[in-house]
């Protein structure tokens, strides 16, 4: 395990999902209590495994609904597997859902400090870091506004901006490049070439694959929640676009 990031095995999650419509929460609680809620499984992860090494860029790929994000949740601890172990060798910085922790009533300023708070910075460590932040997220004269306000793209750079200002063991990038214009887009992948030149394990879901051709060493692809291939990017990214 010295050498190893993250360690999936045999890892299996499952679902239930609501097979009848319930007009209303009345009703639900009513069919509940009485045992009368149907549902069907559906498993959106089935016997993953594989491992990253430290340091490596690895990639995700596959369609919409294959399971990448789920998959990434689980490692990063946001939902517990139904089947199977994941072991994860540092500390983790997930960018799953770029400003998850956002309170849209807020302004930038604001939340800078509360999202901070949530990644378990305190508000001294912030404070020292404001800076860094608001001229990587370029929205300074934005500050004060509340974030109902910010488009899409300049919640992006705020989240991004907050979320890598410590270089954490491991990185989870998922699709957060595709948020933004070129030129911010250009500018996280800096950000996370310096990363891995210092080291960070990073697993990287895109479905540009260019940006996982060019960063990635590794690819896993899966369908339908199971692993279709793990190996080196160009021969899986090949299997894959056919």
């Amino acid at each position: 395990m010295e050498n190893i990031a993250v360690s999936i095995e045999d890892v299996s999650i499952r679902f239930n999902m609501q097979i009848e419509k319930i007009d209303n929460l009345k009703e639900y609680f009513v069919k509940m209590l009485k045992g009368k809620v149907n549902y069907k499984e559906f498993w959106a992860l089935n016997d993953v495994s594989f491992q990253v090494q430290k340091g490596e860029v690895f990639g995700l790929v596959g369609l919409n609904g294959a399971g990448k994000s789920t998959l990434l949740k689980v490692i990063a601890g946001v939902l517990k597997p139904t089947k199977g172990k994941v072991a994860v060798n540092g500390s983790i910085v997930p960018l799953i859902e770029l400003g998850a922790g956002f309170d849209m009533e807020l302004s930038a300023r604001e939340n800078i400090y509360l999202n901070g708070a949530i990644l378990g910075y305190d508000k001294k460590f912030i404070a020292g870091k404001f800076e860094e932040i608001v001229d990587f997220a370029e929205t300074r004269e934005f500050l004060d506004v509340p974030l109902k306000n910010y488009s899409s793209g300049m919640l992006a750079r705020i989240a991004f901006a907050i979320s890598t200002v410590v270089e954490p063991d491991i990185l989870i990038v998922d699709e957060i490049l595709a948020v933004g214009d070129y030129k911010f887009q250009e500018k996280c992948m800096q950000r996370i070439e310096q990363m891995l030149a210092n080291g960070v394990t990073v697993l990287f879901v895109s479905h540009s694959t260019s940006q996982v051709e060019q960063l990635c060493s590794r690819v896993a692809y899966l369908e339908k929640g199971r692993v279709v291939e793990v190996g080196p990017t160009a021969e899986v990214l090949e299997k894959y676009l056919k």
